[in-house]
């Protein structure tokens, strides 16, 4: 059997009288792949092949597989079958593929493989985000039918009306962010996110976000602190980015006591601009770190609902960092704060900081409330 790259391809294109041209183009299909000759002997075998134990000893090791080539070779109709396997000599369990076997020259069959395991996560994935976004519209949704039915019940009570138009304000707009949150999501997960990218002043960025969150910070009584390295640049999409820096934060503001401090630095390490929100609030308890950026994790739901949050932001944020290439970590502790840190690959330009510069900056304090 023939697995190698280049002479190896070219034997295999002799042997089976196929054109080169043709097994080379092979070469680009991700799937696991064989080509079996006439004789039932693996000409050609992807190492995708031999890892999922689809060939062995020069021929196909899956007696399903065989049965499917013997059915294809003798009539030459195309077939397609999905079937549940035991995993190659060093796995465990049972494999679930998808084989296709198709006639090409000569009597020689194409024998492609694929693993459904990671297609049917991704299925998974969409099941169950489709049935939480179901149950958390519910809340909102009902909520408002039962308060426009009170509301219809007390049309001669006017403090009562008030009272329940009121609070079918505060469900709409909640309904309203959960909506904003969920087409955002389907955003980032798009084919192409990235395709408004440009050179970006990660200070400006910054600066930008902290306006848009200003009016939440005075309300709540909170001080916003800026600082660390200035002229840094990374290459992306503004808007995911101010998203990911609002979200968290908003979240830092929701989450932290009146008359405490949420500080916002940029640094550069290594090649890599690093973005800290760092606030002095209730923290996370160690056991939720894991799952913070999940789907519609909330630490503390009935907080959660207080404060207006739909379970999103951080999954936003997680998205956001991976479409440039980077990653939010995150540390905390109950009782003492939390600090997120978005990690974006930094762009190299005439703005680089030199070797060994320092690069840790002043605080510049933009007061957003009493301290």
């Amino acid at each position: 059997m023939i697995s190698e790259e280049g002479p190896g391809l070219e034997a295999c294109a002799l042997r089976i009288g196929l054109p080169l041209e043709m097994v080379r183009t092979l070469e680009l299909l991700t799937s696991a792949y064989a080509l079996v000759g006439q004789d039932g002997d693996v000409a050609y075998s992807s190492p995708r092949a031999q890892t999922l134990g689809l060939t062995r000893r020069e021929r196909i090791a899956i007696a399903e597989i065989r049965d499917l080539c013997d059915l294809v070779g003798s009539d030459g109709r195309t077939r397609e079958r999905e079937m549940r396997v035991p995993r190659p000599p060093l796995g465990r369990g049972q494999l679930d593929i998808r084989a296709q076997v198709a006639l090409l020259r000569q009597g020689t069959l194409l024998v492609i493989v694929e693993d459904l395991a990671d297609e049917r996560r991704i299925e998974a994935v969409r099941r169950d985000f489709v049935a939480n976004v179901s149950h958390e519209l519910k809340t909102p949704v009902g909520a408002l039918s039962l308060l426009a039915e009170a509301v219809l019940s007390a049309s001669d009570e006017p403090d009562a009306v008030r009272k329940f138009a009121e609070r079918m304000q505060i469900e709409a707009t909640r309904l309203a962010h959960l909506v904003n949150d969920v087409i955002d999501l389907s955003r980032l997960q798009s084919d192409e996110p990235m395709s408004h990218a440009q050179i970006l002043e990660v200070n400006q960025l910054v600066g930008q976000a902290v306006d848009e969150i200003r009016v939440l910070a005075i309300a709540s009584s909170i001080e916003i602190e800026i600082g660390g390295t200035e002229g840094l640049r990374v290459y992306g999409d503004s808007s995911q980015l101010l998203m990911a820096m609002r979200n968290l934060l908003t979240n830092a503001i929701a989450y932290s006591p009146a008359n405490t401090r949420v500080s916002i630095t940029v640094r550069r390490p290594n090649g890599v601009v690093e973005i800290d929100v760092k606030d002095q609030g209730v923290g996370i308890p160690a056991h939720d770190l894991d799952r913070i950026f999940e789907r519609f994790y909330r630490v503390d739901p009935a907080r959660s609902r207080a404060t207006g949050g739909t379970g999103l932001g951080l999954a936003i944020v997680k998205h956001v960092c991976r479409n440039h290439g980077g990653e939010c970590t995150v540390w905390s502790e109950a009782g003492v704060g939390s600090t997120f840190t978005l990690r974006i690959p930094a762009y190299d330009g005439d703005m680089s900081p030199e070797p060994g510069q320092d690069e840790s900056g002043p605080i510049i304090s933009e007061e957003g409330g009493t301290s």
